[in-house]
């Protein structure tokens, strides 16, 4: 069974720094390109970043670039989302899953709960 679990979301002030995780199981995590996506309620995901299977190539949405990292650990089959100057409009619910899974309310497949980002001084 696929699971798909983020955490590391939380409470932070304008301008800091969040770390999130995504521990993901019941699939070859090495084979799929990952990505990470956040939602605001009322409103349509965006995807802010991805990285390849192997880390050699990423993407970055315009708004988060020189800010946001995202990075792997195919041992350990988790992704990361470093988030640096952390903005208001970062404020949102964060999600990882492939790239090109639609959005988590109106996609059929398999997401995570999401973990919420609260950017606030």
């Amino acid at each position: 069974e696929v699971r798909l679990v983020e955490s590391g979301g939380g409470l932070v002030q304008p301008g800091g720094s969040l770390t999130l995780s995504c521990a993901t199981s019941g699939f070859t995590f090495s084979n799929y390109n990952m990505a990470w996506f956040r939602q605001v309620p009322g409103q349509k995901c965006e995807m802010v970043a991805s990285i390849g299977k192997v880390s050699d190539t990423y993407t970055y949405q315009e708004s988060v670039k020189g800010r946001f990292t995202i990075s792997r650990d195919n041992d350990k089959n988790i992704v990361y989302l470093q988030m640096n100057e952390v903005k208001p409009e970062d404020a949102a619910v964060y999600y990882c899953n492939v790239p090109g899974s639609g959005c988590p309310d109106t996609s059929d497949l398999i997401w995570g709960q999401g973990t919420q980002v609260t950017v606030s001084s």
